[in-house]
């Protein structure tokens, strides 16, 4: 049999950082990815689409979010097994019983640790999070729960396999070898957000939708076949819209800044690109106005989001830069005394350097006008 696995939808995420525009666009592409899960489904050959946990951001989400994810699943004629995770835990009801209360035929929540059917021969072994934080294994119960001789057995757990430093949660922990421990012919994680290889049957399968600066790739979900005694065939599909990039330039002119946007833009469709960029290098102070020109005029407008970390891109004025101002009399000492405080370095360096940037931007203006 083949199934779609995925996790970490985390639908009703408010991007809050972003102004109402970006945020309304990644919003609405949460919910998209529902699409290209059942669409995926559909030509893969999959019935089953397991969701291992956070499938909501919060434990409250509002009554739109729920009906639009509900409405998005109902659209596709696959089966949805939904588990809780920690955003979206089991704790009393809640969340879960009003998507009970709407959900139709085809959408299951899996949120009691007990070993389901989903067709002959083939079971899943649910470990919902009762609570954010689980101090034991959520998955230990595998060990124990029975299934007929010959069934496949698939473990859906959300949690922590493994230690991934600052973004990865302490909580959860899984034990690296459940998937032999407990019999498993698949285990299906969530709460890592990168696609990832466990060991041959144990995958996160990461988000749908890339919410952060953390990864180039854009949005994924596996594609799992299963054959009884061998292990399974997995295989990555795109199901994101957009990409979050991080990019470090060192740039030596206004010329290698352009041959670095000319190739970013070849390789990105802009419109679905977020992009954070830090600049450093040592140009002429004339050509870092230009780049931030370029920047604030061009290549901001034609991407999705664009954060631009530029203190390290310093300016100095060429020789050219001086005499251009050496005419203007007072404009030109004062370049001059800005720019020997800036060579003494000192307390009000940045400031200098600020100073005489603004200078040069605002004798251009006059120049053009």
């Amino acid at each position: 049999m083949k199934l779609i696995h995925s996790a970490d939808w985390q639908l009703g995420k408010t991007f809050g950082r972003f102004e109402a525009e970006v945020r309304s666009a990644l919003g609405d592409a949460r919910f998209d990815a529902i699409d290209a899960l059942g669409t995926a489904a559909a030509q893969h050959g999959a019935r089953h689409v397991l969701v291992a946990g956070d499938v909501f951001d919060t434990e409250g989400p509002d009554d739109r979010t729920i009906v639009q994810a509900l409405s998005r699943m109902d659209r596709h004629a696959c089966n949805w097994w939904l588990l809780p995770g920690n955003h979206d835990s089991a704790r009393n009801g809640g969340l879960w019983d009003r998507i009970r209360r709407r959900a139709g035929g085809r959408i299951s929540v899996l949120t009691a640790p007990e070993p389901k059917e989903i067709e002959s021969g083939v079971w899943i072994l649910p470990a919902p999070l009762e609570h954010r934080h689980h101090v034991e294994d959520p998955t230990e119960n595998f060990d124990v729960m029975e299934t007929p001789d010959g069934a496949l057995r698939i473990g859906l757990a959300h949690g922590s396999i493994r230690d991934f430093g600052s973004q990865g949660d302490t909580k959860n922990k899984i034990a690296p070898d459940r998937a032999r421990l407990s019999r498993l012919d698949y285990l299906a994680l969530g709460d890592w957000h990168g696609a990832l290889r466990v060991d041959g049957r144990t995958w996160y399968s990461g988000t749908p939708e890339t919410d952060g600066f953390q990864r180039d790739e854009p949005g994924r979900a596996l594609v799992v076949e299963l054959l009884p005694g061998s292990e399974p065939v997995v295989t990555q599909i795109r199901t994101g819209r957009f990409q979050w990039l991080i990019r470090d330039w060192v740039v030596s002119d206004e010329a290698a800044f352009n041959a670095e946007c000319e190739q970013l833009l070849n390789d990105v469709h802009a419109s679905t690109t977020l992009l954070r960029l830090t600049l450093s290098g040592i140009v002429s102070l004339t050509d870092r106005i230009a780049i931030l020109a370029r920047i604030e005029n061009d290549l901001g407008h034609q991407l999705r989001y664009l954060e631009v970390r530029e203190n390290d891109l310093v300016g100095r004025p060429s020789e050219q830069d001086i005499a251009n101002l050496a005419v203007e009399g007072m404009l030109g000492e004062a370049a001059r005394m800005l720019n020997a405080q800036i060579e003494a370095g000192g307390d009000d360096t940045v400031l200098a350097r600020r100073a005489l940037e603004r200078l040069f931007v605002e004798y251009s203006r006059v120049g053009t006008a």
